[in-house]
């Protein structure tokens, strides 16, 4: 793993490694075509991860652009980026980013390789079109069903005197897009994956063909304890992406706004090789003991393709 260390902070953990840098700056560095998948849910690159917002967040802060909803049904919902709150300006700069990102992404990928991008309702067209513009193929989008509980409120301050409306639909699903690096002109899919060993999505375990919509859980509870990140996926939803981006079920899987390492939690519990970037050093430090207990969680039931 040392052409993915260079010289920055890091640590191992199992078969992965856990980089302390600015992801741009490290896709920029690394090994051209030196990774076989991308697995990731972006800051957006925007505000709602700057040090002043996050200090706010950490500091049990409700205003910002973090908000903090109220329990519902006994459930107590977990901070949300409040993205409607995004200016014109904010959402130029955040096109920016991702082409940008994406551009850096194909310099990093091997052809053929696969990229897992979360998103929501309300960004991913924009999104999904700036990663396109930098390169990397549209290939679908990858429903996670889950009932996030965000959505569905009478609009505001308003809420007797419009009872029957709500302003947007109540979350029932989270929109992950797919995307390929190119491959070289003249080669197909068979050919890639005997060159680059990408090309394609590895079938699910019982031989049937990956799916894009997938039946999923809220983070459990226990996951949370081990991983205080507001984004945290469940290891049900993770592993089954993991699996599917390394069709020959061998290679490099790279989550470059790594968090508290989920993702390459995810990786660890199916004995695949990862590389994680963490710009943020309480969330470096919190992956370096989050990683382990993340893979070490039995695998859910809950976690299903539909």
């Amino acid at each position: 793993m040392n052409r993915f260390a260079l010289d920055y902070e890091t640590f191992i953990a199992g078969s992965s490694l856990a980089v302390r840098a600015d992801c741009f700056e490290w896709f920029a560095r690394i090994p051209e075509r030196s990774l076989h998948a991308i697995i990731t849910d972006p800051p957006y690159g925007v505000k709602e991860f700057e040090p002043d917002q996050l200090s706010r967040l950490h500091n049990g802060n409700r205003g910002g652009i973090w908000r903090i909803p109220p329990s519902f049904d006994g459930h107590e919902r977990s901070p949300l980026p409040r993205f409607t709150a995004l200016t014109s300006r904010e959402r130029s700069v955040l096109r920016e980013f991702f082409v940008r990102w994406s551009q850096l992404a194909v310099r990093a990928l091997r052809p053929g390789a696969h990229v897992f991008v979360a998103g929501n309702a309300f960004l991913s067209q924009l999104v999904w079109s700036a990663i396109v513009d930098g390169g990397l193929e549209f290939r679908g989008e990858l429903i996670r069903v889950v009932r996030t509980l965000r959505g569905g409120d009478r609009p505001k301050n308003a809420h007797t005197e419009f009872p029957e409306v709500c302003s947007m639909p109540r979350g029932s699903y989270e929109p992950w897009g797919l995307f390929r690096a190119p491959l070289p002109a003249g080669m197909n899919v068979s050919e890639c994956l005997r060159t680059y060993e990408t090309g394609g999505l590895r079938r699910l375990p019982n031989g049937k063909p990956f799916v894009d919509v997938i039946l999923s859980e809220r983070t459990p509870k226990a996951e949370r304890m081990v991983a205080d990140h507001p984004s945290l996926k469940p290891q049900s939803f993770l592993r089954q992406l993991a699996h599917a981006a390394l069709p020959l079920g061998r290679g490099i899987i790279a989550d470059p706004f790594m968090g508290s390492g989920s993702t390459l939690a995810a990786a660890e519990a199916i004995g695949a090789h990862s590389v994680g970037v963490e710009r943020y050093a309480d969330y470096f430090a919190l992956a370096r003991c989050a990683i382990a207990r993340l893979a070490a969680i039995p695998r859910s039931r809950s976690g299903a393709s539909a």
